[in-house]
C-alpha cells in the first residue's frame, strides 16, 4: 500500500514538473528573452531521475507554489515618480519570475494586486511630484500590500527633515538626518538587522546582512519591525497594516533581499 502512495506521489510530482517546464518554456518563447535559472532547474528536474523526497523538498524551497501563478495571475505595479533604482527591482522581481509594470497611472496601480514604491532621491523632490500626479493621495488610500524601498520607506512618514517636507504619513515617525563626528555620512554598505517581526521576514535569521545607501533614518517606533544600527539604533523596516517598507535595498541584498522580496509577494 505504502509502495502504491509513493508511485501516486511521484506521478503527481512529475506531472507538475512537466506543467511548469512548459509553462516556463512558452513564457520565454514569447518574451524572446534567456531562460532564466528557474526554467534551468526545472529542465533539470525534468531531466533527472531525483528521489521523491528531493524533488518534492527542490519544489518547496527553489519555486514555491507561488512562482508560477505569480506569473500567470499576479498584477504588481511599481509606482513611477523619477526617483530611481526602479530597473534594479524589475530585475530582482524578473528573478523570481515575475514581470512587473511601471507606471504612474492611478486606475492601474489601484488595479494593482502588489504596489512596490521604491526610491532613490531627494525627498522634498519626490514629494512634489508625487503631489503633481495625485499619486500621494492614491498611495495612502491603497488597500492592496505596499512596499517600499529606501525613499519610499521614507516618503511613507510623516514628515523628512530632508527639505523639511511633509510626507504621506502613513507612519506616524520622523525622518531625521545622521549626525556623527566619527561615521562616514551617508551611511554606504552591508549592516545586519535585527529584532525582526513581521511576515516580511519569515525565514531570514536575526542579524542577517543587507545593503544600505542613505543619509537620512527613520527613528524607531512602534511600526519598526527590523532595527539596524548606525550612529544609532534606527528602523530598517516598518509595517502598518497592509503598508511594508524597508530603508534597505532589497534588490541589491543578494538572498536575503531575494527571500524578502518573495515573502512580500506571498503576502
Amino acid at each position: 500500500m505504502e509502495t502504491v502512495k509513493n508511485e501516486e506521489k511521484n506521478r503527481l510530482i512529475c506531472e507538475i514538473i512537466e506543467y511548469l517546464y512548459e509553462e516556463e518554456k512558452k513564457y520565454f518563447e514569447k518574451l524572446n528573452k534567456p531562460h532564466n535559472h528557474i526554467f534551468l532547474k526545472l529542465e533539470l528536474l525534468k531531466t533527472e531521475k531525483l528521489s521523491l523526497l528531493n524533488t518534492t523538498t527542490l519544489l518547496q524551497m527553489k519555486f514555491g507554489k507561488y512562482v508560477l501563478s505569480l506569473r500567470l495571475k499576479m498584477k504588481v505595479v511599481i509606482i513611477k515618480y523619477n526617483a530611481g533604482n526602479v530597473r534594479s527591482v524589475l530585475y530582482a522581481l524578473e528573478r523570481l519570475g515575475v514581470q512587473a509594470r511601471v507606471s504612474d497611472n492611478l486606475e492601474e496601480i489601484r488595479a494593482a494586486d502588489k504596489v512596490i514604491f521604491p526610491g532613490v532621491g531627494e525627498a522634498s523632490t519626490a514629494m512634489t511630484y508625487l503631489k503633481k500626479r495625485n499619486l500621494d493621495k492614491l498611495i495612502v488610500s491603497l488597500k492592496q500590500p505596499v512596499l517600499g524601498i529606501c525613499l519610499g520607506q521614507q516618503l511613507m512618514c510623516i514628515r523628512s527633515e530632508e527639505g523639511n517636507v511633509d510626507c504621506l504619513g502613513i507612519f506616524p515617525l520622523q525622518v531625521k538626518r545622521f549626525r556623527s563626528d566619527t561615521l562616514k555620512i551617508p551611511q554606504m554598505g552591508w549592516n545586519d538587522i535585527f529584532e525582526l517581526k513581521s511576515q516580511l521576514f519569515c525565514g531570514i535569521k536575526e542579524h542577517s546582512f543587507v545593503y544600505f545607501v542613505h543619509g537620512y533614518y527613520v527613528e524607531h517606533g512602534e511600526h519598526t519591525i527590523a532595527t539596524t544600527d548606525y550612529a544609532l539604533p534606527y528602523s530598517a523596516a516598518l509595517q502598518k497594516d497592509n503598508f511594508f517598507a524597508t530603508q534597505f535595498h532589497l534588490e541589491k541584498s543578494g538572498d536575503t533581499g531575494h527571500e524578502i522580496l518573495g515573502n512580500f509577494l506571498k503576502l
